[in-house]
């Protein structure tokens, strides 16, 4: 023991930063998968559950959930159906992109209960067994990611983005938003980067994700 700690017991060194993280963990229960959980405040009310009967991937699947749990968890923590990251948790980096009935969502804005009866496409079912989805393989041919952590929800976001396009919908870059668009100039590069515009890539992979989109779209 140092001079210093011995003039001041509460001096803060690395042994005591670790002693006090040690302790601090020691309190708290962990959840699937070892994921913290705060103890229940004495007096709360129990949570309230239901249940839930959700279509993924065309199968259905019977849950009993907390009213609360959003679309991601269910995936991930009561499925097992990890492809779908969470990043934010905000909705601010589209890690977790799915299909519902087609169309592209943040799960993690979503509560699971919301979605009975709706169809759900995770990244784990858009390959039709060992033939990968377009969307797949161009990301793979055009070396479209590098940690691979955003990848599921790019390459879901895509396929929702694919749609949108077909169907004339709109973007802020387009330049006649009056007359419906043609599939491949829907797709430029202008119109690639604003529709993807809320996945975020923190290994700046972009100029490959959108060559990637490019490609894929003649196929689908």
């Amino acid at each position: 023991m140092n001079d210093s700690h011995q003039r001041n017991p509460f001096a803060l060194t690395r042994r005591t930063m670790v002693e006090g993280c040690a302790a601090a963990v020691g309190t708290v229960g962990f959840g699937w998968p070892g994921r913290p959980v705060a103890a229940p405040a004495m007096g709360d009310p129990p949570p309230q559950t239901m249940p839930v009967r959700l279509t993924i991937n065309g199968q259905a699947r019977d849950l009993t959930l907390d009213t609360r749990t959003t679309l991601l968890d269910a995936l991930r923590e009561h499925l097992g159906l990890t492809g779908s990251k969470k990043g934010c948790d905000h909705g601010q980096c589209g890690a977790c992109t799915v299909l519902v009935e087609g169309r592209r969502i943040n799960a993690c804005l979503t509560l699971a209960a919301m979605h009975e009866g709706d169809a759900i496409t995770t990244i784990e079912g858009l390959a039709d067994g060992d033939a990968l989805h377009p969307v797949q393989a161009a990301f793979i041919a055009h070396d479209g990611f590098q940690c691979g952590y955003c990848t599921p929800g790019q390459i879901c976001s895509a396929v929702g983005m694919m749609n949108e396009a077909k169907a004339g919908w709109p973007s802020h870059v387009t330049a006649q938003i009056a007359e419906p668009l043609e599939p491949r100039s829907a797709l430029a590069e202008a119109e690639i980067r604003e529709r993807m515009s809320g996945n975020i890539c923190r290994c700046s992979a972009y100029p490959n994700i959108v060559a990637a989109i490019r490609d894929a779209a003649a196929d689908i």
